[in-house]
């Protein structure tokens, strides 16, 4: 992904932020009363405001200088989602079978991570891009492979089998993660009164999801 840096907003501040998903849909109403609905957006955006999570001087000061040396707008980097980082549900533990991202054929090594939120009534199933290095685990046909059979690039969360490990025909490829999201933030300006500041008030931090 370019333009972005491998790095991820101050966790601390990151856990007080408000925000999530956000879709775009046209509403029209029609003449008889009933209306149509157009999704304009395939996927989902999230959309964050973290000035919500800075609690003191020292935090504001540290959003400071990771917006300058993002140089604003310029470049992306890595979010901590409060609620949604994670391969299973909130307060579970990460399984190498949380998530199917594949099914063999024998020949395929490389499968991306993806995430799917589903229910009754639909499904939808979004790539994940930015893996935390280190927290990714593998199974192919519910059994954990070891990990000299598979690498992950941590950048663009693409798991690679290694020689003699190929996911076999119609084998079952899944996987369990800890991940971020790629956002940057969305003004170039960040306006500071410390007067206001020191009685409660909460400078706006925007920041929006980048697709890759």
């Amino acid at each position: 992904m370019s333009g972005f840096h491998e790095v991820r907003f101050p966790l601390r501040l990151a856990l007080g932020a408000t925000g999530g998903p956000v879709r775009r849909t046209d509403i029209v109403n029609l003449s008889n009363g009933r209306e149509k609905r157009n999704q304009r957006w395939r996927d989902s955006r999230r959309s964050y405001d973290a000035g919500s999570g800075v609690k003191s001087l020292t935090d504001l000061y540290a959003v400071l200088e990771f917006f300058e040396a993002r140089g604003g707008q310029l470049y992306g980097f890595r979010f901590r989602d409060p609620v949604d980082w994670t391969s299973c549900a909130p307060g579970e533990a990460v399984s190498a079978t949380d998530q199917v991202i594949g099914t063999g054929d024998g020949e395929t090594v490389a499968f991306q991570l993806v995430k799917t939120y589903a229910d009754g009534g639909g499904r939808w199933t979004r790539r994940i891009v930015k893996p935390v290095a280190g927290t990714v685990v593998v199974s192919v046909d519910g059994v954990a492979e070891p990990a000299e059979a598979w690498s992950v690039d941590a950048a663009a969360g693409i798991v690679t089998f290694a020689a003699g490990h190929v996911p076999p025909v119609g084998a079952a490829v899944r996987a369990g993660y800890e991940f971020d999201v790629p956002v940057r933030f969305d003004t170039d300006r960040i306006d500071v009164n410390l007067a206001h500041f020191d009685a409660g008030h909460i400078p706006t931090i925007p920041l929006t999801e980048v697709l890759a």
